[in-house]
């Protein structure tokens, strides 16, 4: 390990800079699930800079990439997410998870030969809500690939944060148009639908188990105040602590929109948005590296956090990581905007190298230990062996 302290601290001091750039640029700049145009092609472009081989357009996706460095038998990826949320810009931070993976990969690259690894830095769009890496892990960009990390900023440092399980998917209600005042009796009132259905998941919630949670907004309700709401949308989410306990929660909230439908006379329709997200199996071995690194830079995990992501996905394929890491934000969490404006501050900026260290660092550690042969032995990930 000592052999490549000089030179991983070496290009971090030289890359920093950079890498902080890009975080804000990203920041600046921010773009809605598959529409990350720019911010993948600024962290692609940091990458390609360094002679590191991109490969753009992965899996038939246009802000998807790789790229790849070494020939080594053992094949580590490391994710970048750069989509931001709705209206609220950079709210979850994955300015500072793109520009981290890239550090981790300017650091890995020209070792990675020595190291014997391969490693791949994999551009993974749309977290927010698109399914990205399932995409991508269907589609064979992970084949091969023996384990796979990323970091997350967040108010608290979590080695293993509790990641459900969850389902995406709109509700669409359909009923009929009449005159409010003339001829209310003439209409089915798909709003009606949608109000009974939330009053029913309302009183659901009483014999949900504590780890279950259900939440939703409605798109469109109507179209003005005199017209029976013909036409409604709403978006929805269901999580639960495994995928199997999703898998019994999500029928029953189905059946409270149903019987909004039953009630009203109007007609009820479920469309998934993307792939179910799964919980996330955390890799004991790999977190313990991270953790060795991370605390011997001065970050303590000892926070909790509960959140989904598609890297569970990912992690139920092949050995995987997803510690958080925090920045300063007054109290803010996760998705209020001010928590995206503490994503460029100089807590957050220190984030970017710290992930960059972190993620680095366990890298070399599970190419130069027991660790190795474990993951060799394990194999790569074969997209047939997907089991979810």
């Amino acid at each position: 390990m000592s052999a490549f302290t000089n030179h991983v601290t070496g290009i971090l001091d030289q890359a920093t800079p950079s890498l902080v750039a890009l975080s804000h640029r990203i920041h600046a700049h921010p773009e809605l699930k598959y529409q990350e145009t720019q911010s993948s092609a600024w962290t692609a472009g940091l990458l390609s800079d360094a002679g590191i081989a991109v490969d753009f357009g992965v899996a038939d996706l246009e802000t998807a990439f790789v790229a790849r460095a070494g020939r080594g038998p053992l094949h580590l990826s490391i994710c970048a997410e750069y989509d931001a949320l709705p209206y609220v810009g950079h709210a979850c931070g994955h300015n500072i998870i793109a520009a981290a993976a890239v550090g981790a990969g300017l650091i890995l690259a020209p070792i990675a030969d020595d190291l014997g690894i391969t490693v791949s830095i994999m551009g993974t769009p749309a977290e927010e809500g698109g399914g990205g890496k399932i995409h991508m892990l269907d589609r064979g960009v992970f084949d091969g690939v023996h384990a796979s990390m990323m970091v997350h900023p967040a108010p608290v440092n979590a080695l293993k944060p509790r990641v459900s399980a969850v389902s995406h998917f709109e509700v669409r209600c359909e009923g009929h148009e009449s005159h409010a005042a003339a001829a209310p009796q003439l209409g089915v009132n798909a709003a009606d639908a949608l109000t009974i259905a939330q009053v029913a998941i309302g009183l659901l919630r009483q014999h949900l188990s504590p780890t279950d949670q259900v939440h939703g907004i409605v798109l469109k309700g109507g179209d003005a105040a005199n017209i029976i709401p013909a036409h409604t949308v709403a978006d929805w989410m269901v999580r639960a602590r495994t995928v199997d306990e999703l898998i019994a929660l999500r029928p029953r909230v189905e059946r409270c929109f149903e019987a909004g439908a039953l009630a009203t006379g109007a007609t009820v329709m479920f469309h998934d948005e993307c792939p179910t997200y799964t919980h996330m199996d955390h890799d004991e071995e790999l977190v313990a590296l991270y953790r060795e690194h991370a605390e011997s830079f001065g970050l303590i995990y000892d926070g909790d956090i509960t959140f989904s992501t598609d890297m569970g996905n990912v992690s139920l394929a092949m050995p995987s990581i997803h510690p958080t890491i925090a920045i300063e934000t007054g109290g803010a969490v996760n998705h209020q905007p001010e928590f995206a404006a503490a994503c460029i501050n100089a807590s957050a900026d220190r984030a970017v190298r710290n992930g960059a260290l972190g993620m680095a660092m366990t890298a070399i550690s599970a190419a130069t230990g027991v660790t190795r042969e474990r993951l060799l032995q394990r194999g790569g990930y074969l997209r047939q062996q997907n089991i979810v």
